[in-house]
């Protein structure tokens, strides 16, 4: 079915789907992560978020959790380098209750000082959770070392010294400056139509006036952002863990670079998720090296990140790093040939059918959509420029993103 696509006059914009279900899909996406905070403040996207359930001019902490939760749906909120998404699932015939609900936590959260203080003990549990984690703390040490003083370096969550620096009136005036309507996108995806869907968004984003021009730009977490650097060579890390874990990467393309969606293609033939990925076939079918080792590319509004993670025996270090070298070497000596690639093609776009037949996924992804090129790209669209790769273009393209002597490598053994 078509997507409805608008801009409203308070400069949101704003996209609606119809689909035949008893569900329905909201997301309101804001564009504001770690990316837009100071270092001394670090986590203060992923802390705001936690404190919009906190409580309102009008309801208080339990009403808001217990809102949608009574009518059988769910309320739920996500914080990433750069942006934050707070997205409601409930039955159809309750999805205005879910519109009214999110536009009342983003615009009228009151942030009260004794919930923060609860809400910063949950923050410090969830960071010495990662910490306890290596698998998942290399990946932020890795950001640290690749990106320097590049705000993209630093954890979405935070450290505890500078959350425990974070206080209501540093929250009140991050959200002041960043959560405004021309900020933002609104997306639903229900069985409702375009008329009441952009009606229900309208009613309650439509009229609310962009305040930022009067705020100023000396906004504390609106500096501005060093020239990233990236960093290359290795790292070893002692660490007191049975099994050694690896993140081995560079920067990559952004989001607006044409060549987007060829490395995706090329990264998901390297590694993606599928078993047949060439480096599952190296590390864990050919040589039982390692039970996990994948490679991924994540695209950022000014740069982007390609990595290849495993984890193995410490003792099996150096030749899993020699096996991927082999991988991308090959990747980079030789073509793919024309049956290669159109099986890959086939199976990356399986992949994205996949993934986008669920209507949440399809509601997530039209919000950044929207909230990054002003549109949606359709599964279409991608299809057709994912058909349009060719094999030369992906041997280029491996030959600048996959050089080994261009990446940094963080081992922690």
């Amino acid at each position: 079915m078509d997507i409805f696509v608008k801009r409203l006059d308070s400069g949101m914009r704003v996209a609606h789907k119809q689909i035949s279900s008893p569900v329905a899909y909201c997301s309101l996406s804001i564009k504001a992560g770690t990316r837009n905070e100071s270092r001394e403040l670090n986590g203060m996207a992923h802390l705001t978020e936690h404190m919009l359930f906190k409580g309102t001019m009008k309801r208080g902490a339990r009403r808001i959790n217990n809102y949608l939760e009574r009518l059988g749906g769910e309320l739920n909120a996500f914080t990433t380098k750069e942006e934050t998404v707070i997205h409601a699932t409930v039955l159809k015939e309750d999805i205005g209750k879910a519109v009214e609900l999110l536009a009342d936590i983003v615009f009228n959260s009151v942030f009260p000082e004794k919930e923060l203080l609860k809400e910063k003990i949950i923050v410090m549990d969830e960071i010495s959770s990662y910490k306890d984690t290596p698998s998942e703390q290399i990946y932020d040490d890795f950001d640290e070392y690749v990106f320097g003083s590049h705000p993209l370096a630093m954890p979405i969550l935070g450290t505890p010294e500078s959350v425990e620096a974070i206080d209501s009136s540093a929250i009140r005036s991050y959200t002041e400056f960043f959560y405004q309507p021309s900020n933002m996108s609104f997306t639903i995806v229900a069985d409702i139509s375009e008329r009441r869907g952009v009606g229900l968004i309208k009613k309650h984003f439509g009229e609310r006036l962009d305040n930022r021009i009067s705020l100023g730009k000396e906004n504390i977490c609106d500096k501005t952002i060093p020239e990233l650097t990236c960093l290359k060579g290795e790292k070893y890390v002692s660490m007191n863990t049975f099994q050694a874990n690896c993140v081995a990467g560079t920067s990559a393309y952004n989001l607006f670079d044409n060549r987007r969606i060829p490395l995706a293609l090329l990264t998901n033939i390297l590694g993606g998720p599928s078993l047949n990925s060439r480096l599952n076939l190296a590390l864990r079918e050919k040589h039982a090296l390692a039970y996990s080792v994948d490679a991924s590319y994540t695209p950022y509004s000014d740069t982007g990140l390609f990595t290849i993670y495993f984890g193995t025996d410490k003792s099996n270090v150096d030749q899993s790093l020699s096996l991927i070298d082999k991988e991308l070497s090959l990747l980079r000596s030789k073509a793919l040939s024309v049956n290669v690639l159109n099986a890959a093609k086939k199976q990356f776009l399986g992949q994205l059918a996949i993934s986008g037949d669920n209507a949440e996924n399809q509601c997530l992804a039209m919000g950044k959509s929207l909230l990054f090129y002003d549109e949606i790209e359709t599964i279409g669209a991608i299809k057709e420029k994912i058909e349009a790769v060719d094999p030369f273009e992906l041997l280029e393209i491996a030959n600048e993103i996959f050089d080994r002597d261009k990446m940094f490598t963080l081992v922690y053994n």
